[in-house]
């Protein structure tokens, strides 16, 4: 059943990238704009259902996973060990965006003239990316509100809590923890549901991209995202060696897990849609529903690869466009910033972007520059958000190995392990 899924959706993906482009080359481009907005409507309500799911799916496993840990302490521990391994592959990801954009040079040679104003909007708010509201924005004021708006962080901060306090109320909370692990799994029923529309996403959203836009942007922009998914490519070998340094052979039957979420996140550029997918997937390895439940919510707010190693990128090929130079200091200080900006992507729209236009207002390079890049951010997104998946896959395997949490492959997945602990 699930090799068929892939089939479903590679057929999907050669599909839409087909029609998309007979449609390009057959219609005018209004007709073909009118066109791939119908084509939308499909991925824009497949994206609804998955955000319909994220929130009581992120909420109810990550309580229960919580719950089943001992005490507070090991919720401390293994939140330790997540996170040293969130900012250890941080780290990593900045650094090879910043080694490789040196490399490749994909902005040397396009020689802009330096604009002295923005004319037009760019459509990205740096506005509410600041520190303060990034700290501020970490605790709900009503979980109900987060719940409704699917704050991930403010709703992972709040079951953080909640999984911590019954856990240390041990046996005294036990209809709580049965609850959750119901409610879990009656959402990972609907997320079965809700996936059987996954190919028929894939094909509208890849139709409607290159009927408006054309196979021929690829070709105008390929030097920048050829380097790109060259330098993605990189991260994905240095992550899974870092996987296999920990965990051995059975990297390879993780990777193999983490494709098909990882196919759906790059077909609609959305990390979100793997992430039920994922976190049966997972389980369905051999990890425990504890570690999994803890470190795969978190990974959605800290462990972003992808995105991070395209902050650096972007910006780097921008200053590179408009022939800025920047010393090494500048550039080890760029780490630095977007170590912090980065971890507060999660909720804001159009995030990288966002970052990048903090950062390149930060350090006086021509905000312009980000038009240079928006015009392909739906295609670059895609290889980030596959990225994120990698990464977050790998987190969790490797938290779950030092944790003593990894154990035999598991066919069932969750429904087979509720079923086994209720017998």
């Amino acid at each position: 059943m699930s090799r068929t899924f892939t089939y479903f959706i590679v057929a999907g993906m050669v599909l839409g990238v087909l029609v998309g482009w007979g449609l390009n080359q057959t219609l005018s481009p209004a007709d073909a704009k009118t066109v791939a907005s119908n084509l939308s409507l499909v991925t824009d309500l497949f994206l609804r259902l998955i955000k319909m799911i994220i929130a009581p799916l992120v909420f109810t496993t990550l309580v229960a996973g919580i719950a089943h840990m001992e005490d507070a302490a090991t919720v401390g521990r293994i939140g330790a060990k997540t996170m040293g391994w969130f900012i250890s592959a941080s780290i990593v990801s900045l650094t090879i965006g910043l080694i490789m954009v040196h490399l490749l040079q994909p902005g040397v040679g396009l020689s802009l003239p330096s604009p002295e104003t923005i004319a037009k909007p760019s459509g990205v708010d740096v506005g509410t990316f600041t520190l303060k509201d990034f700290l501020t924005h970490l605790v709900p004021s009503s979980i109900f509100d987060a719940l409704a708006r699917n704050e991930i962080l403010q709703i992972v901060v709040f079951s953080v809590f909640v999984g911590t306090a019954v856990a240390s109320l041990g046996r005294r909370s036990p209809g709580i923890v049965d609850l959750a692990e119901e409610g879990a799994a009656i959402m990972l029923k609907v997320t079965n549901y809700v996936m059987r529309v996954a190919p028929l996403a894939i094909f509208a959203a890849l139709a409607s991209t290159i009927a408006t836009q054309g196979i021929a942007i690829l070709a105008t922009y390929a030097r920048f995202v050829g380097g790109f998914y060259l330098s993605m490519g990189l991260l994905w070998g240095v992550l899974i060696l870092a996987g296999f340094l920990v965990i051995g052979r059975r990297i390879v039957p993780l990777v193999a897990t983490a494709w098909r979420p990882g196919l759906l996140a790059f077909s609609t550029a959305s990390s979100e849609a793997a992430y039920p997918r994922l976190l049966d997937g997972l389980q369905a390895f051999g990890l425990s529903r504890k570690v999994v439940s803890f470190v795969l919510p978190l990974g959605y707010s800290f462990n972003l690869d992808g995105s991070m190693m395209y902050c650096t990128f972007a910006t780097l090929f921008i200053a590179q466009a408009y022939n800025v130079p920047l010393t090494l200091g500048q550039q080890i200080t760029m780490l630095l910033l977007l170590m912090i900006t980065s971890k507060g992507m999660a909720g804001v729209p159009r995030a990288s972007l966002v970052v990048i236009m903090a950062t390149l207002s930060f350090f006086k390079l021509p905000e312009a520059g980000i038009y240079l890049i928006i015009g392909v951010d739906h295609l670059l997104d895609m290889g980030r958000s596959a990225t994120n998946v990698i990464g977050n896959s790998v987190a969790a395997a490797v938290v779950g190995k030092w944790e003593g949490e990894l154990g035999a492959p598991n066919p069932g997945g969750p429904e087979a392990v509720a079923a086994t602990t209720s017998a």
